[in-house]
């Protein structure tokens, strides 16, 4: 906002586009397998297999990450629109409908010159980021004449995220006693992963625990008072005896209940939406433990 009190007009120069990149789900039981086929491609996983995995989805009738998506991008029109800025903003998908080579496609015939792409994973690490680059180059090289893409950077540290995800926390913690532990939720990848992320390495774990201060410092003063509150992780996948980042949400949540924690919120930061690895890993299995252990939850 201007000194004068107008809105500013933001400069989207030089893009005449913007491309929402996502990850992309399943919309339907039917879509299962076929997603997840997408997802492992190359890996020589068998479909018996991939209906094991997708158990998950078949118990919600699909992901709702993709309709999120479609929201996302509504309230980023709605947005640009209120700022007086006329642009069109596309999205595209790394593993289901609209492929991101089928949307850069109708980018190219809608004229579209350059874009540009801003991907639904805030943080940096080889799934979240560089392969999010890959599937971008593979998909502009598949088509003649795409559009020119550039990415915007890791927006973990954005002052509007760090508003929002604060802004759902202090409203949860409203419902919950005074001396409740804040577990801040991420997604757990591989050590090797983090320790290969950004350019000095361990950018992934580094940039969640910078996150994590800079809203625990706004809970701070908004509400007057300390919580307790630690990084930790779910969804991990993969072989048993690779190492992944932790602790685990769950395996954390019963050593807080053996030391006399009676609540805990859950804030899910390291995801933009609350897609699979909220409503199943946090909503439904998390709050299974807390059942367990009498836990308030939140």
């Amino acid at each position: 906002m201007s000194p004068s009190g107008e809105i500013e007009r933001p400069d989207v120069t030089p893009y005449d586009a913007i491309l929402i990149v996502a990850f992309g789900g399943p919309e339907s039981i039917d879509d299962v397998v076929p997603f997840l086929r997408n997802v492992t491609k190359g890996k020589g996983i068998p479909d018996e297999r991939l209906a094991e995995v997708g158990e998950h989805y078949y118990k919600f009738g699909g992901s709702p990450i993709n309709e999120q998506t479609r929201q996302l991008v509504a309230q980023i029109k709605g947005d640009l629109a209120a700022h007086d800025v006329s642009i069109p903003v596309y999205w595209g998908c790394r593993n289901w409908d609209p492929y991101l080579a089928d949307t850069l496609a109708r980018m190219r015939d809608d004229g579209i010159e350059r874009a540009l792409a801003i991907t639904t994973s805030a943080f940096s690490s080889y799934s979240g980021c560089r392969q999010y680059r890959e599937n971008l180059y593979d998909a502009a090289e598949s088509i003649v004449g795409a559009p020119q893409l550039d990415r915007a950077r890791a927006y973990f540290n954005h002052p509007g995220y760090v508003e929002a995800v604060t802004e759902g926390a202090l409203a949860a913690l409203s419902g919950l006693p005074a001396g409740a532990t804040i577990l801040f939720v991420t997604h757990s990848i591989p050590e090797t992963m983090d320790a290969t992320s950004g350019p000095e390495g361990k950018a992934y774990s580094t940039q969640h625990q910078q996150l994590m201060s800079a809203i625990v410092n706004q809970l701070d003063q908004a509400l007057g008072r300390t919580h307790r509150h630690e990084l930790v992780f779910c969804s991990r996948s993969g072989a048993p005896g690779s190492r992944w980042l932790e602790p685990d949400v769950n395996d954390r949540m019963r050593e807080l209940s053996a030391e006399g924690v009676s609540a805990v919120l859950l804030v899910p930061f390291g995801f933009i939406s609350d897609h699979m690895e909220v409503i199943y890993d946090l909503d439904t299995e998390a709050k299974a433990t807390a059942d367990e252990l009498g836990m308030g939850f939140a």
